[in-house]
């Protein structure tokens, strides 16, 4: 244990000096994101996490497995929803984590020189199995963390554009429309039934016109999730229109015997709308 501690004071007195080796060493231009960028304040807060990494890495000379592991994973957490790093693709990230190894395992053969004959193989060669298995420890928990918020980034960015790809648009005071494009799963005509009655409420319209002119066809599923639209849209007051009803989605809803009743139904939008104007007269 006073070996150990011994390598543990020698490599955190080395902290400030493994960054900034680490840092002058980087190969900026054949790295992208956060390791690219000439910012100071981005490279101030990557050499701040990185010195960071040292003094918690270093306890693993000093601490029980669980413990160590314990500590660190707050830096893993701050790493893996950092938004730079988040920018950076994961290979890049591995390759720095694997150079920073090599790092450790050069100052523990320093140690070792500077204590000649003192240490033998099997506590140099046990000391170097602790920081790869440490290291081997840290990246798994950082790659795991790492993806778990990517998806998460992931799945916010697509709510975000399945809702912009579902708008509502105003087209008076009364009226407005809701042009469907691409395909319906689950999960859009969720969130695309939430989007619709949120923004009939706001804009305060009447009558909806929702053109299915960017379907190239319709199934069980999707006519199902627009039955369940229009009802929910009469239920706050709001009469819906269909357009773009073109004959194969005609000739597909008969063959699903599919029933749009008291939903009155265009080939085009100008038709519908063109209806709209004139009930409204």
């Amino acid at each position: 244990m006073h070996r150990n501690k011994e390598l543990y004071s020698f490599l955190l007195a080395k902290a400030r000096n493994l960054t900034e080796e680490w840092y002058n060493s980087l190969d900026k231009s054949d790295s992208s994101g956060v390791y690219a960028s000439d910012d100071p304040n981005v490279t101030n807060t990557l050499k701040k996490q990185n010195y960071d990494f040292h003094l918690h890495l270093c306890d693993v000379f000093i601490r029980e497995e669980t413990e160590f592991l314990e500590e660190f994973q707050k830096w893993i957490l701050s790493i893996a929803q950092d938004q730079q790093h988040l920018n950076t693709p994961l290979h890049y990230m591995l390759r720095e984590f694997f150079r920073v190894r090599e790092q450790y395992l050069d100052y523990i053969q320093d140690f070792v020189s500077l204590h000649e004959d003192e240490f033998s193989k099997e506590v140099i060669d046990s000391w170097n199995r602790v920081m790869i298995k440490a290291f081997d420890k840290v990246v798994l928990g950082f790659v795991e963390e790492h993806q778990y918020y990517s998806h998460q980034k992931l799945r916010a960015q697509q709510e975000l554009i399945q809702e912009l790809s579902s708008p509502v648009i105003a087209l008076n005071k009364e009226v407005a429309l809701l042009p469907l494009v691409g395909d319906i799963d689950t999960r859009r005509a969720k969130l695309m039934l939430e989007n619709t009655l949120n923004q009939c409420v706001n804009l305060g319209v009447n009558d909806l016109v929702i053109d299915l002119s960017g379907f190239l066809m319709i199934d069980t599923m999707v006519a199902h999730q627009i039955f369940l639209m229009i009802e929910a849209l009469r239920l706050i007051g709001v009469t819906s229109t269909l357009s773009g009803v073109r004959p194969e989605i005609a000739q597909t809803a008969v063959q699903l015997g599919l029933e749009f009743k008291d939903v009155s139904t265009y080939s085009t939008l100008r038709h519908a709308l063109t209806s709209l104007a004139a009930f409204r007269g």
